[in-house]
């Protein structure tokens, strides 16, 4: 089970409690929680470089990896 799929999951369980309980419910707070702790989890997953970011990183002299100023 990938994060996406734990995300997906956390955000049908939180709906599915605030339906029954409330959205002022200590139970339906909690739920809400998790959720914004997997989105935190993600937002602190390593970014995947693609194949030019990795070269440039590699090679910041390059010719493609120059960034120039106006």
């Amino acid at each position: 089970m990938g994060l996406s799929d734990v995300i997906a999951k956390e955000l049908e369980n939180a709906r599915s409690i605030c339906s029954e309980y409330g959205e002022g419910d200590p139970h339906c707070r909690a739920a809400w929680d998790a959720v914004e702790e997997v989105l935190a989890a993600r937002s602190h997953q390593p970014t995947t470089l693609n194949s030019l970011e990795q070269h440039c990183a590699e090679n910041p002299d390059a010719i493609e990896c120059r960034v120039y100023d106006n």
